[in-house]
């Protein structure tokens, strides 16, 4: 089963956004647009992109403050677009999180190629903004650099998969994820089976990190949708 990329475009002009939208598509990108940095932070809240091309200046939000923003909750790489930038505007937004610039006027042809390139070297990976994740006054440990989970300060045993859809959902805490999305990223989409076997791999994980996995706090099930994390965290 093969879920496409989805790709945010933020910029304030339409015919740019238009241009954009037909060469990802053309290459089979799902496309996401958004106007303005507000209605652009909503919009990757609830869609969680897998790439964002973003616009330096907008009429509200800069695009350096959308970045800045995207960047305290996410890895996704960003490619900024401006019609003019200095060298200190160029290594500020490095340092903030971009990814690249583009410089308008650009060619949709070399765009495509930066989008393909930094997909393909994120592919599926989910890279953390800390090395340890604690959830719910040390109940839930989660240590991305040791691939090391701890339920009350005890080591939890959990296969590869059981990891990805943990870290996932808890790394993309206010994501709510499709049953569809999250096969995708566990079996990198070399599966071609029945969606619910999701559920099987939620229902081993819930009994190994839920204090009573018939009411789950971690793993909340959003019916006929699919799943979303419900610990309170902070990150060391």
């Amino acid at each position: 089963m093969e879920v496409k990329k989805r790709v945010l475009v933020v910029d304030d002009e339409v015919k740019i956004v238009d241009i954009i939208k037909a060469y990802l598509e053309k290459f089979e990108y799902e496309v996401i647009v958004a106007f303005n940095g507000k209605d652009a932070l909503k919009v990757f809240e609830k869609e969680n992109p897998s790439l964002i091309i973003l616009d330096l200046m907008l009429p509200d939000l800069s695009g350096q403050e959308v970045c800045k923003e995207v960047r305290k909750r996410s890895r996704v790489p960003i490619i900024m677009l401006t019609a003019k930038v200095s060298e200190a505007d160029v290594i500020n937004g490095l340092n903030i999180g971009a990814d690249g610039y583009i410089l308008k006027p650009f060619s949709p042809n070399e765009l495509m190629a930066r989008v393909t390139a930094l997909l393909r070297r994120t592919d599926n990976s989910i890279i953390p903004l800390s090395n340890v994740i604690i959830f719910n006054n040390n109940d839930l440990t989660i240590d991305v650099i040791k691939y090391e989970v701890k339920k009350s300060g005890k080591t939890i045993n959990l296969t590869p998969k059981e990891y990805k859809i943990l870290s996932t959902l808890a790394k993309y805490s206010t994501k709510l994820f499709t049953r569809e999305e999250l096969i995708s990223i566990v079996f990198e989409d070399n599966y071609d089976g029945y969606d619910r076997t999701i559920d099987t791999h939620i229902k081993n994980l819930r009994q190994k990190i839920e204090t009573d996995s018939k009411n789950p706090k971690y793993i909340i099930t959003v019916h006929g949708v699919g799943y979303r994390f419900g610990g309170d965290s902070y990150e060391i």
